[in-house]
């Protein structure tokens, strides 16, 4: 199958950014989802990114009846630790990679670009960003959890040095906060660098979160 760049909103924070963040969207969703949360993570003036948000492709979704919905996979179970839809992923990933690549020829080197993710968009952003052979700035997961977590073995050792942040609502009934834990847990005893953060809410970001998440992209990539 031909693979096609994938459409997206573009936000620059200033003038000529030589840094990115690329952030994917959840199921059901589209790049529109978190445009409005540039603003609120209250970057320094001085910082000029440019913010990528990428519309995932529209396909069947098993779980929800073969609805046609924006999906970066399909979903088969509930219990979304259980199997994991590999052709999907790869297909996602490549497009993904694709993004990045476009944001170093943009100008914004590896090191300069963060992949952040919410829920399914979380998912994919830790399975491309762990395999990177050259390590990005920052991987965000936001409510998220591992794809195809036996298959460490595909993780490069180079992104290592990528800094991870995690996040998850202790009371979400979508993604499970014991999933997302026990994906940080597998990082974290592979000695990635993996910060974990909980907060009082279920399937969505809050506040607090986005002021942590803020603070994070800042001391990443001002350095």
């Amino acid at each position: 199958m031909t693979l096609h760049p994938l459409s997206h909103l573009t936000v620059d924070t200033g003038e000529n950014p030589q840094a990115s963040v690329i952030w994917l969207h959840g199921l059901g969703a589209d790049g529109h989802d978190f445009e409005p949360i540039v603003p609120q993570l209250n970057l320094p003036k001085e910082l000029a990114v440019r913010f990528i948000f990428p519309h995932a492709p529209s396909m069947p979704v098993s779980l929800n009846g073969g609805y046609i919905m924006p999906a970066w996979y399909d979903i088969e179970q509930s219990d979304l630790g259980i199997e994991h839809d590999r052709d999907g992923i790869m297909q996602s990933a490549q497009s993904i990679q694709m993004l990045i690549e476009q944001e170093q020829m943009q100008g914004a080197p590896t090191h300069r670009i963060i992949l952040a993710g919410f829920s399914q968009g979380a998912a994919m952003a830790l399975h491309v960003g762990l395999r990177q052979s050259t390590p990005l700035a920052g991987i965000a997961a936001l409510s998220g959890y591992l794809l195809l977590p036996t298959e460490t073995d595909t993780w490069h050792s180079n992104s290592k040095e990528t800094s991870i942040f995690m996040a998850h609502g202790v009371h979400d009934p979508v993604v499970a906060y014991a999933l997302g834990e026990r994906s940080y847990r597998k990082l974290k005893d592979q000695d990635y660098d993996v910060q974990w953060h909980s907060y009082p809410m279920q399937h969505n970001v809050c506040p607090e979160e986005i002021n942590h998440i803020g603070k994070w992209i800042t001391g990443l990539l001002s350095e």
